[in-house]
């Protein structure tokens, strides 16, 4: 029982030294598929949804390996992995639209707190109570799929202190967002905001997870998990979803699996204080990812974001291979043990590399990743 799966991928443009060079302008100009952002120094692009995780691997690499040869014919210029600017020295935007004025609102709101790079993974759920359900579980969870994703451990040259410097400063919005009780809790809470001008439009919540669908907040058909960082490995990316996707099958076929059930937090305020906790655990794995201390949504107790997850696995596992994709599900453990991109790259900088020398070898590593996946799998996909 495989769920539709899609990915927006948004990525940076650049130099092999490190240097972001906004292009998307010509990119959406010259290429199908991608779509600019407000800032030009962002390119994205979405894979259709599918279920087989061996077509999701062609579809994300193929547009990567497209946009690498384009951008070779433009110059020196390749894709920077990582989820900031991590090596810029100012605050200017560099508007990809100047005629756009949601553009401009988020220019003059936020600046280039939005400036990131990232990976919205959809996961195809058509009926909405089961959706919002799944959007509350995902809610208090996706701490988890940030401290396995964090890339973004610099800035200005620098490192911040914080694994995934993205999510410390995205701007979410609205500040607070309630776990949904239903779908027409949903659409209310939509209205309230849209009336209020907390929210410019519908596509105005940023959070980390929240239902999708093509006629917001009426229709939705998928849940869209948006707080992991960039994951530069396809391979990778897929074990993350695979670790998702378990986790919505196994509340599919247990109703109970619900945080406003099972919590031990008071009731009258159990959907306040799972937010709370919930916002708490995604600032600490922001800061500290797999190394975080989190605190269980069941009942409040401390636990490492790795343990955690180690849990989640071992409850996936039997799910996954049920369903045939414990092979995608077991890169987790790599990154378990050997660390997430940004974990690998401050292990690298206390090594004595600085933070462009840094970068330089992870966009070489990942160019030559990509190309080798490319090899091995768009061609035999494409015939």
């Amino acid at each position: 029982m495989l769920l539709s799966k899609g990915f927006e991928i948004e990525m940076y443009t650049g130099t092999p030294a490190g240097e972001i060079v906004g292009l998307s302008d010509r990119i959406v100009a010259d290429l199908n598929g991608f779509v600019r952002e407000p800032d030009s120094r962002n390119v994205e692009y979405t894979t259709p949804p599918l279920c087989q995780y061996e077509k999701l691997l062609c579809e994300l690499v193929r547009p990567r390996h497209e946009l690498r040869r384009y951008l070779q014919g433009l110059g020196d210029y390749t894709l920077v992995p990582g989820s900031t600017l991590a090596l810029e020295p100012s605050d200017r935007f560099y508007r990809s639209d100047p005629s756009n004025p949601y553009h401009s609102y988020i220019e003059q709101t936020y600046g280039t707190t939005v400036v990131t790079a990232s990976v919205h993974i959809n996961i195809g759920i058509s009926d909405p109570e089961v959706l919002m359900r799944a959007c509350r579980l995902v809610r208090v969870e996706a701490p988890l799929y940030l401290a396995l994703t964090a890339s973004s451990p610099f800035l200005r040259g620098q490192p911040t202190g914080s694994h995934s410097s993205r999510w410390q400063v995205f701007p979410k919005t609205p500040p607070v967002v309630p776990l949904f009780t239903s779908h027409s809790h949903h659409i209310q809470w939509m209205e309230a905001q849209l009336a209020a001008g907390t929210m410019q439009n519908v596509r105005h919540l940023w959070s980390a997870v929240r239902p999708n669908g093509d006629r917001r907040p009426y229709n939705l058909n998928r849940l869209e998990l948006r707080i992991c960082d960039l994951i530069s490995d396809p391979v990778a990316l897929l074990a993350v979803t695979a670790l998702l996707e378990a986790r919505l099958i196994q509340l599919i076929q247990n109703p109970e699996l619900d945080p406003l059930k099972l919590s031990n937090f008071p009731a009258a305020s159990r959907n306040q204080d799972l937010v709370a906790l919930s916002d708490a655990n995604e600032a600490a794995a922001a800061q500290h990812s797999l190394d975080a201390e989190l605190h269980h949504w069941q009942d409040g107790r401390p636990i490492l974001a790795r343990q955690w997850v180690q849990q989640l696995y071992d409850e996936a596992w039997p799910i996954a291979k049920a369903n045939g994709i414990s092979c995608f599900l077991s890169p987790v453990k790599k990154i378990l043990r050997e660390g997430n991109e940004a974990q690998r790259w401050l292990r690298r900088y206390e090594a004595s590399q600085s933070v462009p020398e840094v970068l330089q070898r992870a966009i070489a590593e990942v160019a030559a990743h990509e190309a080798s996946l490319a090899r091995d799998l768009c061609e035999p996909c494409a015939a």
